[in-house]
């Protein structure tokens, strides 16, 4: 990970928190088909690493997206907490929990997903849905 910070956010109601050792300060969008109708939108989120702590384990749920991810919420109030790479252990986690971080915004996944509806002035570097299974693929091992 390239320059990091240590940070903590909240879902909406405060019952859960999120403590990050190594919070990207890059934010990306995520153009996929599951993001967008998880969110009604892109994903805007940041790369936390594994190194993460939650307060409100009680009010947290877990729905398994895919073989490889899953998506962590708020049982209370709804807002979403993360997406965890099950076998990396790597949470990426929307942006909008840390109120307090002046994120740069820098890169868009699946960008050939992302419907025509929309579009960020920002230049980003972007990836397609091949190239983002690629990545993830030689950072786990398996490629």
């Amino acid at each position: 990970m390239t320059d990091t910070i240590k940070a903590q956010g909240r879902c909406l109601c405060g019952a859960v928190k999120i403590q990050v050792e190594e919070l990207a300060e890059n934010v990306g969008a995520c153009h996929c088909r599951m993001c967008r109708t998880w969110g009604g939108g892109p994903l805007m989120a940041v790369d936390a690493g594994q190194e993460v702590s939650i307060q409100g384990q009680d009010k947290l749920s877990i729905y398994a997206s895919s073989e490889w991810a899953e998506r962590g919420f708020c049982s209370q109030c709804g807002s979403h907490l993360f997406y965890r790479l099950k076998q990396m252990g790597k949470y990426i986690v929307p942006a909008g929990l840390f109120s307090d971080v002046d994120f740069v915004f820098d890169h868009q996944v699946f960008i050939d997903q992302k419907p025509s509806y929309y579009a960020f002035k920002n230049s980003t570097q972007d990836m397609t849905e091949e190239e983002v299974f690629a990545h993830f693929a030689s950072l786990s091992g398996d490629a």
